[in-house]
C-alpha cells in the first residue's frame, strides 16, 4: 500500500460516550482509565412533596461514598458504602466490546457490571438464628451503548438481581429488569440525561414502581457534577431498581446529585 501512496485503514474508537461512570443512578459503560481512581459522592434528599416543614425534602438525606479504580483500560473494581440500610458494596466492571469504525467495525460498546451488596443493619429479631448470607444481594448487568455522532448517546441495560432473603415467601428472590438511558450534549460542558428501569412482570413489579430519573451533567474539567430528579431513594442498583416506591405524579420526587472526581494514581508511560 505504501508503494501506491495509500494509507492502510485505521480503527477509530468512540470515546466520551458518557462523561461519568453513571448515567444518573445506574451505571454507564464508562470505566476509569488504567491507574486512575474515581471518587463518587452520591446524595438523595427526601421527597419534594414532604412540604415546608421538611424544607421539601432537603432536611432528609441519604448518601453514598464510592471508589472505582481502573486496573486496566478494560477492567475496573469498586467499593462503596451508603446510608440506605447501612449498605456496603463491591463491584467489578469489564469492557467486553468497544464501538469502532474503519479497519474494525463494531456498532456498540458492551460492558459487564456485577455488584454484591451487604446490609449491616442490626437484626430485627436477634433472638433467632440469623445468617450472614441473609444480608447479601447480587446484581449482574450488561451495559450496551452506542454513540450517535458527537451529541447523542443511548444505552440499554438488561439486569438480573438476586436477593438471598426476602420479606415473605411470595416475594421474588430473583428480579429481572430492562433499563434504558441516554445523554444529549448541549454544549461541550453541559448535557441532558435520562434513565428508566422497567421491572419485568412479577411480585416485585406489582409492589414497587419503575425507577425514572432526569438530570443534567456539568463538566468543569476536574469534576463532573450530575444534578437530577428521581423517584428512587436507593443509591445502588439492588435498591433503586427493585425497591422504588415513589410515584412521579404524586410528587414522590427526590432531588439528587453525584460528584465525580478522578485522580491519576499511576502515571501512564
Amino acid at each position: 500500500m505504501d508503494l501506491f501512496g495509500e494509507e492502510e485503514p485505521k480503527t477509530e474508537y468512540a470515546y466520551a460516550t458518557f462523561k461519568a461512570s453513571r448515567i444518573i443512578n445506574g451505571q454507564s459503560m464508562e470505566l476509569p482509565p488504567k491507574g486512575a481512581l474515581n471518587f463518587v459522592i452520591s446524595h438523595h434528599f427526601g421527597k419534594v412533596n414532604s412540604g415546608w416543614y421538611e424544607w421539601f425534602g432537603l432536611d432528609q438525606a441519604n448518601i453514598r461514598f464510592g471508589f472505582e479504580y481502573g486496573l486496566t483500560d478494560w477492567l475496573a473494581i469498586g467499593v462503596g458504602r451508603s446510608s440506605v440500610r447501612k449498605t456496603y458494596d463491591g463491584s467489578i466492571k469489564a469492557k467486553l466490546l468497544r464501538q469502532s469504525s474503519g479497519a474494525r467495525n463494531m456498532p456498540v460498546t458492551m460492558t459487564y457490571f456485577t455488584n454484591v451488596a451487604i446490609t449491616s443493619l442490626k437484626w430485627q429479631y436477634p433472638e433467632r438464628t440469623n445468617y450472614f448470607t441473609s444480608r447479601m444481594e447480587y446484581l449482574h448487568q450488561l451495559l450496551i451503548a452506542r454513540k450517535f455522532g458527537s451529541a447523542v448517546s443511548v444505552q440499554i441495560m438488561p439486569t438480573y438481581i438476586h436477593r438471598n432473603l426476602v420479606e415473605t415467601i411470595e416475594d421474588q428472590n430473583d428480579v429481572f429488569a430492562i433499563g434504558a438511558g441516554g445523554r444529549v450534549k448541549i454544549t461541550n460542558r453541559l448535557a441532558v440525561t435520562g434513565e428508566y428501569y422497567y421491572l419485568l412482570p412479577g411480585k416485585t413489579a406489582d409492589d414497587y414502581r419503575n425507577s425514572f430519573s432526569i438530570g443534567i451533567d456539568l463538566e468543569t474539567g476536574g469534576h463532573v457534577f450530575q444534578i437530577y430528579l428521581t423517584n428512587s431513594q436507593g443509591l445502588i442498583e439492588e435498591q433503586f431498581i427493585a425497591n422504588t416506591t415513589g410515584e412521579w405524579f404524586k410528587g414522590d420526587i427526590h432531588i439528587g446529585f453525584n460528584v465525580n472526581r478522578t485522580f491519576q494514581i499511576v502515571k501512564q508511560k
